[in-house]
């Protein structure tokens, strides 16, 4: 079972419990949201909330994912450090992460709205960029997977019963990880494997430093969210 697997199954795990832990038939028990906005990209996320996981304390839970395009980094930099020197072609490029995230939801009264929250949390990222040379005969993905932690505000508005209009801010922070593309990868304490030289350096080898710049794999993150959540 590998890292995401694992966490899904913890995450799962959580909810199911949560779910046996309300106490009182009519309030509701759960929320679905779906927003989407800036991401240090355009990003949508979907999340399910325990509104009332446990009576005693003021908190809600929430599992989301969501998907984010970004910047992937820059191409000629990408190709000198994970494949070799040439400059031939036509460089395309792209690049996206799916986020895992658990949030801990507490009341706060910063709007004058149906709800404010704080929002902190645990966070799970799979990143993924794509560099393509047409005509060049190089299509390769670099990827990560990276832990990290966010913080963030949000209010919601009431437009009926049922729906609620979501604002949300907030900045997640994501800890370097191995970069991975080709043959060729690059770790936070160098161990690394293949690495390529760099022949405008007398022919080093490049650094986890040097592939972390030319790949921008998420590190900080600001988010700004506009959605719907839907009671249950």
């Amino acid at each position: 079972m590998n890292a995401k697997q694992s966490l899904l199954t913890v995450l799962l795990l959580i909810f199911s419990f949560l779910s046996h832990a309300q106490v009182d038939a009519d309030e509701p028990k759960f929320a679905l949201g779906l927003a989407a906005g800036y991401n240090r990209g355009f990003g949508a996320q979907i999340s399910v909330t325990a509104l009332r996981p446990l009576e005693s304390l003021p908190v809600q839970i929430r599992f989301g994912f969501g998907l984010t395009k970004l910047n992937p980094g820059n191409s000629a930099d990408a190709r000198r450090i994970f494949i070799n020197n040439a400059t031939n072609g036509v460089p395309e490029e792209k690049a996206k992460a799916f986020d895992y995230r658990l949030d801990f939801l507490l009341n706060s009264n910063f709007l004058d709205s149906e709800s404010s929250k704080i929002v902190f949390g645990p966070r799970y990222s799979s990143f993924k960029a794509n560099f393509k040379y047409v005509g060049g005969n190089e299509d390769f993905d670099v990827t990560s997977k990276q832990f990290g932690v966010g913080l963030g505000a949000e209010s919601q508005f009431k437009i009926n019963d049922k729906l609620n209009l979501l604002a949300a801010i907030g900045l997640d922070y994501f800890f370097n990880n191995t970069l991975k593309g080709h043959d060729t990868s690059y770790s936070p304490d160098n161990d690394n494997v293949n690495a390529r030289n760099d022949n405008t350096n007398d022919n080093a080898e490049f650094t986890f430093k040097d592939a972390n710049k030319a790949i921008k794999q998420p590190n900080l993150m600001p988010r700004v969210l506009i959605g719907l959540v839907y009671n249950l």
